[in-house]
């Protein structure tokens, strides 16, 4: 809990130091010196974090590298040219090596710590098991049961909100096969703790034959113990609520038997529509 309340306060702050030592570190590499070297150097540790940003927030993707190992290398190579320069040829001062360590520091802590939920996976969604039965409501305010999804395999996703590049990109990427779906008569529901508003501006953006279900105070996710407190990061702005749900992929069969649970620990890792697919086909659910 106290680790989920660091986290929605980190990647703001971590986004703008790291691009204000980038821009610190050009303006000392570029106005010359002796160790201007080394500036360069810190000037690339800084980099790679905005980067990674502002590139997920111009154009939502579906999934990421779980490790970011190039961001890495070019943030790592940066701090060891740094070091090179203050060790080992003992020209540079310990200001671009500091910057250098600081923001590569960042880094790490955004791949290996803030990017990971620790999470337990829950039984209640156990392969082989029956869905659980939840209530939500749809766009108009009507509640609706789980049950509803009986009579046809269906795709169930738990996403974290509008707020969220990759959840965005997840369901774009569904919504770009949805005649695939249809034809293979698999139901989709999106499912959100976000507020009606936000969820009918996604349902508008893709007009696509899904159900955009609303998880009112998380209680299907509470109860599928997949409700994330503290989930939603300093800066979405949009007036969310703080919390949220882990990014979850459930396939059930017609008669609501779960054959495929996606519960990452990471949410830059997402499961590729050719996954459950295959499982569903494999299961005899669906064939084509």
């Amino acid at each position: 809990m106290i680790s989920a309340r660091f986290k929605s306060l980190f990647i703001l702050p971590a986004t703008v130091a790291s691009a204000l030592l980038c821009v610190i570190a050009l303006v000392m590499a570029v106005t010359g010196g002796p160790d201007r070297l080394a500036w360069w150097g810190a000037a690339f540790a800084a980099l790679p974090l905005p980067v990674i940003v502002v590139r997920l927030m111009r154009a939502p993707v579906p999934r990421a590298s779980e490790n970011a190992p190039l961001a890495l290398l070019v943030s790592s190579g940066g701090a060891f040219l740094a070091a090179w320069e203050l060790f080992i040829e003992r020209i540079a001062g310990w200001p671009p090596f500091v910057v250098a360590v600081v923001a590569l520091v960042l880094l790490l802590l955004y791949v290996f710590w803030y990017s990971r939920f620790g999470r337990i996976t829950t039984s209640r969604l156990d392969v082989g098991s029956k869905l659980p039965a939840f209530t939500v409501t749809d766009l108009d305010g009507n509640e609706v049961s789980s049950e509803t999804l009986a009579g046809r395999p269906a795709v169930l996703l738990f996403y974290r909100g509008n707020w969220c590049p990759l959840c965005m990109g997840q369901v774009a990427e569904m919504a770009a096969r949805h005649e695939e779906f249809e034809r293979l008569g698999i139901t989709v529901a999106l499912i959100s703790p976000q507020g009606a508003q936000h969820t009918r501006q996604l349902a508008e953006r893709h007009d696509v034959p899904f159900r955009f279900w609303i998880d009112n105070d998380l209680s299907a996710a509470k109860s599928l113990d997949i409700a994330l407190a503290h989930g939603v990061p300093l800066g979405a702005g949009g007036g969310y609520q703080p919390d949220t749900v882990m990014p979850t992929v459930v396939v059930t069969t017609a008669a609501g038997t779960i054959v495929y649970a996606d519960q990452t620990d990471n949410y830059r890792v997402r499961p590729e529509p050719e996954i459950f697919l295959a499982i569903l086909r494999r299961s005899g659910a669906i064939t084509g």
